[in-house]
């Protein structure tokens, strides 16, 4: 017996691994380490462990318990040299230390464990002394101390509330209509997010397809853990200091989203279905004559001939192309639906094709893993196999040929009706690009890879056109294929509610463009309810009302005249702000910066907008105050410290300070931030309708601002090959007036010939002149104005296309 516990003594020292609680094997004694030229590798065996440097504020953290690394593939990360890779590293007995410019890791040798601080010395992270890094099974799983004040944002798509402090979620894509607000998971899987403590922020990317899962203190309240079913554990810290620049960052590992065709923007009207054809073109016939502006309509599933993809039921559509070209004349564009499951028949084009050119998915047999959704019995195509993503994006050739315009891809999950599982059973096949892993690997990027096929296939047929796509079912980095929305939510207040986190969490977790079922997709709205919902769907990147069938109707003027004369005006202001809008998918693109986002993203200092879940952030401009409950005719709203102005009367607000304002039925609260100047235009029906023939300059002064205004030809790729034009505007508030300058603008797009409307905001008295340049202007001959009431000076002259330089003095 003696013996026994002595050499078991023996092999527990020899693995370096320490048994904790619950079954799970920790990282124990450092061995030896490797140096890299982006970091070390530690040896704790029978683990590896790669600390590595991708920028000075970006660390990788790949741990094996196998003693070797598997292939280093990842379908979400692009880029892994994000900046200068420098460091020094330096060697104690008890410690390995890793210094960048910004940060250190110290690596604790007996037992292995991570801690992060910033070049202050500030601990942002650090990992349980208990049990740190560990693996049971296939299982692996990192624990972390949990301070009481910090705070938890992102997870992508997860219903409830803005902050996730104390609350568990899994990642696995799953077709959950009518979900709640406890409902997890749901269709799209980021396993990425951020904490925040006094300001400081962080964020972890977990990088692992399999099932992950993150208890945020749900079990124990000193300590958050996340990790994975199988795979490695693979993330990546990214420090900030601010939120703003760990997205920044996340976006340069996993890319941002590119710009979209300007017509996705607009606002979009759907439903499970509009059909026959006459109703469709009766739809935008009724758009146009109740002068509703609208650029897209959307056709569920009854278009297709008995479900199939890529085909036309020729009895409700007897003249597809024709539609199609008339309303395209009309300036609407026609976005159909596009499902994964391929009807198991033979003699239909798309089965045979995929069958010959072994493009499905295999049972562990070998043969096509059969499962039923609409059409029937169906196949399903293999999205992680090249050829297959190649042969997918062929099959729109058709559809682009008459002038299709976009595609939405739904049921990508993958949904499987038939299924215990509702989805692929776990054995199913991959080729996983050459790898031939099983679907438990698989099964999170299975939407994401479709849209890319999507989308890499319309880049083929219409290479200098932007693709549009839109998806249920994402993983992290899909963002640079396809917008999404929050999947089947309920006509409901609740809903309503929880529309607003849901959104921010998505977009701050890199899924700029992204917004809800406007009405709800489930159930029958009240006008009140649709029209205020529409409200908030203006200010979300994406804008479309969609219901199931058997609704009733769910259109801007299905609640009455009342309702109507609202609805339009909202659609309408949508449009008004199409200028500064682009410009926010612009910085989007650039930087990765989130159109839609918290309060705290930009006051990260300011710990009481941790709690502000039902106001947010639109681009740098507005803070957006929805009614989010019924019969509310007032709206709490705290704003932040800065100066802000109402949108609508103009009143001025010295920040940190909470207001109550009139919110009635015909307008959402909104606020615009001291320094501001906004974009607009006059309102079109459509976005190409007429080109921008006034560029409207709403200016609401601070000491000093400035932003950027982005315009491009809003349909091809020329912009990144210089044909934009990015134009700086610069104001100055002095004792004497204001200073309003335009820099020389960046790129060679040449707008047409157009006006330059400028209004200047809460000047208290009429200016006693106005200087364009060393010209003066004057009031009587109409090129400039002073309205008393609202405290505005307006300003008008052609836009030369470069250099202004404007006085307005007291």
């Amino acid at each position: 017996m003696k013996l026994f516990v002595t050499i078991l003594c023996i092999l527990t020292i020899c693995s370096s691994t320490v048994p904790v609680y619950g079954g799970w094997n920790s990282l124990g004694r450092v061995s030896s380490y490797e140096k890299q030229n982006d970091g070390i590798i530690i040896s704790i065996p029978p683990a590896l462990l790669s600390v590595s440097v991708l920028s000075p504020a970006v660390i990788r953290f790949h741990m094996t318990p196998s003693g070797s690394f598997q292939t280093d593939h990842s379908w979400a990360v692009v880029n892994t040299k994000l900046g200068d890779q420098k460091y020094t590293i330096s060697e104690t007995p008890d410690f390995i230390t890793i210094k960048t410019s910004v940060i250190s890791v110290t690596i604790m040798k007996n037992p292995c464990r991570i801690l992060v601080h910033d070049g202050y010395g500030n601990l942002l992270n650090r990992d349980d002394s208990v049990k740190g890094m560990c693996w049971s099974g296939s299982d692996v799983r990192v624990w972390k101390t949990m301070p009481r004040d910090e705070q938890y944002f992102g997870f992508g798509e997860k219903a409830g509330s803005l902050g996730k402090k104390w609350k568990s979620f899994s990642m696995w894509n799953s077709d959950i209509p009518a979900y709640k607000a406890d409902t997890d998971p749901l269709y799209q899987s980021i396993p990425f997010f951020y904490g925040i403590r006094k300001g400081l922020t962080y964020g972890i990317f977990l990088d692992n397809t399999y099932n992950t899962s993150f208890s945020m203190g749900k079990e124990n309240s000193s300590c958050y853990s996340f990790g994975a079913v199988d795979g490695e554990l693979n993330y990546y810290l990214i420090y900030g200091p601010k939120p703003v620049d760990v997205i920044q960052r996340f976006s340069r590992l996993t890319g941002t989203t590119p710009l979209p065709p300007k017509w996705a923007l607009g606002y979009q009207q759907s439903r499970w279905s509009y059909y026959p054809e006459q109703r469709v073109r009766e739809l935008g016939a009724t758009f146009r004559n109740k002068k509703i502006p609208c650029d897209v309509i959307y056709l569920d599933i009854h278009y297709m001939n008995g479900y199939r993809c890529f085909t036309w039921d020729t009895v409700r559509f007897p003249n597809a192309a024709g539609m199609v070209k008339d309303l395209a004349a009309d300036g609407f564009k026609i976005v159909p639906i596009i499902d994964p499951g391929i009807k198991n028949e033979k003699g239909y084009w798309v089965f045979d094709e995929g069958l010959l050119g072994d493009h499905f998915v295999r049972t562990p047999e070998g043969n096509p893993f059969v499962g039923k959704v609409w059409p029937g019995d169906c196949v399903f195509p293999d999205f992680t196999k090249i050829n297959t993503r190649s042969w997918w994006g062929s099959l729109y050739r058709n559809l682009v040929d008459i002038g299709i315009a976009g595609f939405w891809n739904d049921m990508n999950e993958p949904s499987v009706f038939d299924s215990p599982t509702k989805t692929f059973p776990d054995d199913v096949m991959h080729d996983d690009e050459g790898r031939m892993t099983d679907h438990r690997k698989n099964h999170n990027i299975y939407g994401m890879q479709m849209v890319r096929a999507t989308y890499e296939g319309l880049l083929k047929l219409r290479p200098n056109e932007r693709p549009f796509v839109l998806t249920r079912a994402n993983y992290a980095g899909g963002q640079r294929y396809a917008a999404a929305w929050t999947g089947d939510n309920i006509s409901s207040w609740e809903h309503l509610e929880m529309a607003v986190p849901m959104c921010l969490n998505l977009s701050i977790s890199g899924q700029s463009f992204v917004g809800t079922d406007i009405g709800g997709f489930i159930g029958n709205p009240s006008g009140e309810l649709f029209a205020r919902w529409l409200q908030l769907g203006i200010f979300t990147p994406f804008m479309r009302a969609h219901t199931v069938t058997g609704s009733k109707d769910k259109e801007p003027w299905s609640y009455g005249a009342d309702f109507e004369a609202i609805n339009r005006k909202s659609i309408e202001l949508r449009y008004r702000l199409l200028p500064y809008i682009y410009t926010q998918f612009y910085l989007a693109e650039r930087d990765g910066m989130p159109i839609m986002r918290p309060v705290f993203f930009d006051f990260p200092e300011d710990e009481e907008t941790y709690w502000q879940e039902n106001t947010f952030l639109f681009g740098n401009a507005f803070l957006v105050a929805p009614v989010l409950w019924e019969d509310d005719r007032q709206r709490d709203v705290r704003l932040p410290k800065g100066i802000w102005y109402d949108y609508w009367t103009g009143a001025k607000y010295d920040g940190p300070v909470s207001v109550t304002v009139d919110a009635p039925l015909e307008r959402i609260p909104l606020f615009v931030k001291g320094g501001s100047i906004i974009s607009e235009r006059s309102v079109v029906q459509y976005i190409d309708e007429r080109p921008l023939d006034t560029l409207i300059l709403q200016i609401y002064p601070s000491d000093t601002s400035s932003t950027v205004i982005y315009e491009d030809d809003g349909k091809s790729f020329d912009y990144r090959r210089g044909i934009y034009k990015l134009r700086t505007v610069s104001v100055t508030s002095t004792d004497t007036g204001y200073k309003i300058r335009s820099g020389k603008p960046e790129g060679s797009y040449k707008p047409s010939a157009r006006i330059i409307q400028l209004a200047v905001h809460d000047v208290p008295k009429s200016p006693s002149a106005v200087r364009l340049g060393k010209r003066e202007l004057h009031e009587k001959s109409g090129e400039w104005k002073y309205e008393s009431i609202h405290g505005i000076v307006t300003v008008y002259f052609p836009d030369r296309g470069d250099y202004f330089d404007l006085r307005v003095i007291k």
